[in-house]
């Protein structure tokens, strides 16, 4: 995935929004506690006063340090980089929250309802952005919050394969030049960025 932060609005919420309707993220107004699989941080720039927003989102690390910290194995990486948490084996006991640097990760800390059979969910779980896999593995090429972004006409979410040159991701990161959030970690996440 990458984001070009100069086409992301301030003020939108199309990505969080179409995020939570597709995987039944529903709130109890507590936005502390709330699971946000996708959140804007707003950035300004001390010097130029340039305001920056910055889609946040599991960065699907190629060496994900919550991995590397669960204890029953929960937290893992698919062959095709996707990375999850298994409800079902996930104890709670937040380590991978603690071990991501990019705050990425939710606990799910109420009773939930409405859940949707697509996107399973489970009180005292751990959860993040898992760039929409049941869609994927059914056979779409985009994301919910891509495919939002489209839509608004932003365009500032591009998602796709990182191995086939004429996916719509390898074709933005070819227009204009994109990093990595704290690559000085050497993560590798296939999260990137462009426009600051």
């Amino acid at each position: 995935m990458s984001i070009d932060v100069d086409k992301c609005v301030d003020g939108c919420t199309s990505c969080i929004d179409a995020c939570a309707d597709e995987n039944g993220l529903y709130g109890f107004d507590r936005p502390e506690t709330d699971s946000q699989w996708i959140r804007k941080l707003t950035l300004k720039d001390i010097k130029t006063e340039k305001i920056t927003v910055l889609p946040m989102l599991c960065q699907h690390c190629e060496n994900p340090p919550c991995c590397d910290v669960c204890p029953t194995g929960a937290s893992f990486r698919r062959e095709d980089g996707i990375v999850m948490v298994n409800q079902h084996t996930c104890i709670g006991c937040r380590y991978c929250m603690m071990a991501c640097p990019f705050k990425a990760r939710s606990f799910v800390h109420e009773n939930l309802t409405k859940q949707l059979t697509n996107s399973p969910r489970g009180k005292g779980c751990v959860e993040s952005c898992n760039f929409c896999a049941n869609k994927i593995d059914n056979g779409s090429d985009s994301t919910a919050c891509e495919e939002a972004c489209m839509k608004e006409g932003h365009n500032a979410i591009s998602f796709g394969d990182l191995n086939n040159p004429k996916s719509r991701v390898n074709i933005a990161i070819s227009k204009k030049p994109n990093r990595r959030l704290r690559a000085d970690l050497k993560l590798k996440q296939t999260v990137t960025y462009s426009g600051f």
